[in-house]
């Protein structure tokens, strides 16, 4: 039996650093906003659940990582298939396997798309405009293919990057409350009971979530040194993944309490600080008639606004500011005709703050206060 060689795909152009991406990009997806709602019902089974699917997708790993080192000029699980198994069931396996890929592509080119409505509105202000984004979508990252091997791997490495960005920042968030204030962490220590249906359905969810470790060896015939390179990669890739999983699935489940975790849509911003909104607003106003003349009246105002969160998560915020204005104004009689003469002075010690958080969800704004500004103005009764 003859293996596929790696002459026939083309050059091995990709690297450790490009397969690990290959393994937590492809893993980790969009479920992963939604686990920790899922997980909620089944308490700290989830937590033995995911014991259970950590050891078992490592064994996996160092199997498949086996694989590649026992037959390193292999294209990958199709050859692995065919070696043990024959032409028939090798060509039922990958076609399972890649029906399955193209039914995800479709899955999560719909599920950008339902995003960027939040974020761009206009696009769904007209039917046709979501399922041709969507498919323009797929058909650029079809043409990042094309191009090459290479490529892909960069693109891989670049959107893995930007998905592990705002996750880390969760469990960085989470290790900061865990030392600046311990005890929230045992405020919401959800009570299930130990069964095994809780633990079926952890191992379940979890699993499922795991779901990719395979990625690095499927282009196996373009992977320099693969018997070297597929086993680290998928190995480190399993260990990254498993570790941001577990980060995010955690710090929810006991920052926030079960019940409201379980109702909400994804939990990782459930009880956070609406952005853009301040936690207390406050405003004195004073007037005083000067006795001596009657028709001027001087004015001040302090206008007190509380912090205000930058961001969804509430990791960056604004803090708060008092702002101080005064004013006056003076009326007089000319020629039968009633003048009044207003002047102001807003922001009089001249603060430099920022007013308020602008935008949209994902592409907030800050907004800068007014310096210092003198006003007047001049009103004529007719």
């Amino acid at each position: 039996m003859t293996a596929v060689t790696s002459e026939a795909r083309g050059p091995r152009v990709l690297g450790l650093w490009m397969s690990t991406a290959f393994v937590v990009g492809n893993v980790i997806g969009v479920g992963i906003f939604v686990l920790p709602a899922s997980l909620a019902p089944l308490g700290l089974n989830a937590l033995t659940g995911w014991l259970i699917t950590v050891v078992g997708c490592s064994l996996l790993a160092i199997a498949l990582s086996n694989l590649a080192r026992a037959f390193p000029n292999d294209d990958g699980p199709y050859s692995y298939v065919k070696r043990a198994f024959g032409d028939a069931t090798a060509f039922i396996v990958m076609w399972c396997y890649w029906f399955s890929t193209w039914v995800t592509s479709a899955t999560i080119a719909i599920g950008i798309v339902g995003y960027l409505t939040v974020l761009v509105p206009a696009l769904s202000a007209t039917a046709w405009v979501p399922p041709v984004t969507a498919l323009s979508l797929l058909w650029f990252f079809v043409l990042i293919n094309l191009v090459g091997a290479r490529a892909v791997g960069w693109v891989q490495i670049m959107t893995t990057v930007l998905k592990l960005v705002p996750l880390v920042g969760v469990i960085c968030l989470g290790l900061w409350v865990l030392f600046t204030n311990p005890h929230a962490y045992t405020q919401h220590v959800p009570h299930v009971p130990a069964t095994f249906k809780a633990l079926s359905g952890a191992t379940t969810l979890t699993l499922f979530a795991m779901l990719g470790i395979e990625c690095a060896m499927v282009p196996a015939g373009r992977v320099r040194d693969p018997s070297r390179t597929i086993p680290r990669a998928t190995l480190i890739g399993t260990i990254v993944t498993a570790t941001i999983y577990i980060g995010v699935s955690v710090v929810p489940m006991l920052l926030i309490p079960q019940a409201a975790l379980a109702a909400s849509q994804g939990g990782l911003l459930d009880g956070k600080r609406i952005t853009g909104v301040p936690d207390a607003q406050a405003n004195l106003g004073l007037e005083w008639h000067v006795p001596m003349l009657r028709s001027l009246t001087l004015d001040g105002h302090v206008v007190y606004t509380g912090s205000q969160s930058a961001n969804g998560a509430n990791t960056t915020s604004i803090p708060a500011s008092t702002r101080l204005d005064l004013g006056g104004r003076y009326g007089f009689s000319f020629a039968d005709t009633q003048i009044t003469v207003r002047g102001s002075v807003e922001n009089v010690t001249g603060k430099d703050y920022w007013a308020s958080v602008g935008g949209e969800p994902g592409v907030n704004y800050l907004v800068l206060a007014a310096p210092r500004a003198i006003k007047l103005s001049l009103s004529v009764d007719l």
